[in-house]
Order: C-alpha cells, then sequence, then structure tokens
C-alpha cells in the first residue's frame, strides 16, 4: 500500500524532479570548479575566501533533506516573487560576468522556493539559503581590501614587537617588518580576513546547531571570541612567517604561508571556536534559573 501511494504521487513531483535534474545539470560543472579550487588552491585570491563552502554547501544540503517533510506538508502557493528571481537567475547565469554566474545559484534556489511555497517555504529554508550566498564567490573581499590598512599596521606593530622581545632585531615600518636584511609585508590577503570569513561562517553554523542563535548574549559572546581569537592568532602567524623569512628558513616559511601548516593552522582555530561554543552554552546552561517546585 506505501509502495502504491508513492506510485500515484510519483506524477504530482514530476516538476520538482525535473527543475531538481535541470539545476544539477547547470551548476554541477559550476560546483565541482569552485571545490577543485578550494582543495587545490588553484581558484582566485578572492574566491578562496569562499572556501568555508566546503563545509557549508554539505551542511545547507543536509539542512534541507532534514526539513523535508515539513516542506512537503506546506501547501502549494505561486508568489510572483518567485518568477522575479527565477528570470534574474537564468539572465545571471547567462551573463559574462563571473560573479553574476556564481550569485545566480542563491538567486535560483531562493526564486524556487518562492514559486513552489511562497513565503513560508522561502522562511523555512531561509538558513540554507544563507549558507549558500555566504558560500557563493564573489568580489565582497577584493572590496573591503582599501579598509585593511589600520588592521595590517597593528598585526605588523605587535608581530614586530614580539620578535623584538624574543631578541630578534626587528624593525616595522608601516605594515612592513624588516630583519636580517629582509622584508615581510603585512599584505592585505595576510590580513587575516579569509580566517575571519570562515570563523563567522563556522560561528553562525554552530549557533544555529546549538540554537544559541536564540540567545543574544550568546551570539555577542561567540562573535566577540571569534574576533579575538583570529586577531591572536593572526598576529602569531605573521611573526612566525617573519621568523622563518627573516632567519632564511624557506621550508618553514612556505610550510606556514602556503603549504599544509596553514591549514594545520586554521583547523587548530576552527577547533578553539568549537570549544569556545561548548564553553558559552555551558556557562549559559549553568546561569540559567534552574525550576523550583511548590
Amino acid at each position: 500500500m506505501h509502495v502504491r501511494q508513492k506510485l500515484d504521487a510519483l506524477p504530482q513531483q514530476l516538476p520538482i524532479l525535473a527543475i531538481g535534474g535541470l539545476l544539477l545539470l547547470l551548476y554541477t560543472p559550476l560546483l565541482l570548479h569552485w571545490i577543485d579550487g578550494w582543495i587545490n588552491k588553484s581558484i582566485s585570491t578572492e574566491h578562496e575566501y569562499f572556501s568555508h563552502g566546503l563545509l557549508g554547501l554539505p551542511f545547507a544540503a543536509y539542512l534541507v533533506w532534514s526539513k523535508r517533510h515539513r516542506w512537503q506538508t506546506l501547501p502549494d502557493r505561486t508568489h510572483l516573487g518567485g518568477m522575479v528571481l527565477l528570470t534574474l537567475g537564468l539572465v545571471w547565469y547567462l551573463s559574462p560576468l563571473p560573479d553574476a554566474i556564481n550569485l545566480s545559484l542563491p538567486i535560483l534556489l531562493a526564486g524556487l522556493c518562492l514559486w513552489l511555497k511562497g513565503i513560508p517555504g522561502l522562511r523555512l529554508q531561509a538558513f540554507p539559503l544563507l549558507l549558500v550566498l555566504l558560500a557563493t564567490p564573489n568580489s565582497v573581499p577584493y572590496l573591503l581590501v582599501p579598509y585593511t590598512l589600520p588592521l595590517q599596521r597593528f598585526i605588523a606593530g605587535v608581530a614586530g614587537f614580539l620578535l623584538v622581545q624574543a631578541g630578534m632585531p626587528v624593525r616595522v615600518d608601516e605594515i612592513y617588518l624588516f630583519v636580517n636584511d629582509r622584508v615581510v609585508e603585512v599584505a592585505p590577503y595576510c590580513a587575516g580576513l579569509k580566517m575571519l570569513f570562515t570563523s563567522l561562517y563556522v560561528g553562525m553554523i554552530l549557533l544555529y546547531w546549538t540554537g544559541a542563535r536564540m540567545s543574544r548574549s550568546q551570539v555577542m559572546r561567540l562573535l566577540a571570541g571569534i574576533l579575538l581569537l583570529n586577531l591572536i592568532a593572526n598576529i602569531i602567524r605573521n611573526a612566525l612567517l617573519t621568523y622563518f623569512y627573516g632567519t632564511a628558513q624557506e621550508a618553514g616559511f612556505h610550510w606556514l604561508h602556503d603549504g599544509w601548516g596553514g591549514d594545520l593552522f586554521s583547523t587548530v582555530l576552527l577547533g578553539l571556536i568549537v570549544l569556545l561554543m561548548r564553553w558559552i552554552d555551558r556557562q549559559s546552561n549553568d546561569t540559567a534559573p534552574q525550576p523550583t517546585d511548590f
């Protein structure tokens, strides 16, 4: 009987299956290009800033799958905004601009939610759609570069101070560190923006996963902790890079700068953020008022 019901419902699912198949056909090459670029670092510097999509896109797919029953119970209702977004997404997909092609994915997905289930459907899938949007490569990091100079100066100054305390002859000039006739620049892309993006993205997932997103104090504490951890980690990383380069340890420099050492450093930082979230959650549970029996 259960099999018969599924067969009877199959004609109703054909349009959705057809749309899903079309999306896979259109975007599988693009997604594979992103994934290959993120893993092998063969994508542009700006697009590499969105490598957190390796975590976020599978998690978004998992959330959509876990909400499938709630999606099916929503009544079918067409929203005009869905057609507008679908049209915009298609136009952008056919555009010669890489950013437009990339951003057409979250636009089309949002348009489908509106077209099939209206506002309730869009609301149900809001967080997975947000994960996809924030993992979609675009030029936002490039636009932020002119505003990172104060951060670069601060990191260079503190890193230089730490190295002087360690006995190294370091001189700091703006964003440059001079040591042993060698110069290390704290460039815009070394200011920690990529890791900050990834940390905030992972923090957002943790807040959703634990339900702490509903607590303003927990959100603010995690955000402050992420900013502080990233700042400290980036100062340490730049100090180590300066030490390796200034002492002619080229292998150590490349290992940490563009080798698997950098990935290890980032993994440790993300692990600290997970521990921070657990600590914040535990503290909140300990300080929560306990129910009293009367």
